[in-house]
């Protein structure tokens, strides 16, 4: 399937998002961002708690890397992935605008990572093709 590795891996956390803000899984009382996934006591003895939000961020950070690394491919899909990219991120800033559920700091941060990943495809894109174009003798880029 060709098609599904133009997908932008930036669309998973909008949907784990969706899924959990809108309570899909089971109804959770208050803010399930702020909900400790994991408590590790430190050598300092001070406690240290991953919540919802940090995780999605940080899985979310590890997609743009995928995301990054698959825009330096070149062909055909690299444009289908920028344009995809693109929506995805246009998906982020309404939901941002209009949906109550995503007025939080973690979507806003979600949002960015997509913004970020809709730049760099673009401006890895340009930088390759600019890299790609032959000139005679006597031209200069």
């Amino acid at each position: 399937m060709p098609f599904m590795i133009n997908i932008p891996l930036t669309i998973a956390p909008l949907i784990v998002y969706n899924i959990i803000a809108f309570g899909l899984l089971g109804p959770e009382p208050g803010n399930p961002w702020v909900l400790p996934v994991a408590t590790i006591q430190l050598p300092s003895d001070a406690r240290w708690s991953l919540l919802l939000g940090d995780l999605m961020i940080a899985a979310s950070l590890f997609l743009l890397f995928i995301e990054v690394v698959k825009a330096t491919r070149v062909g055909r899909g690299a444009v289908l992935d920028h344009i995809l990219s693109t929506l995805v991120f246009v998906v982020f800033l309404v939901e941002f605008l209009v949906v109550g559920e995503a007025a939080t700091s973690v979507f806003f941060a979600l949002m960015l990572i997509s913004m970020f990943d809709m730049i760099a495809g673009f401006t890895i894109a340009i930088n390759a093709a600019r890299r790609d174009v032959a000139f005679g003798p006597g031209d200069h880029a």
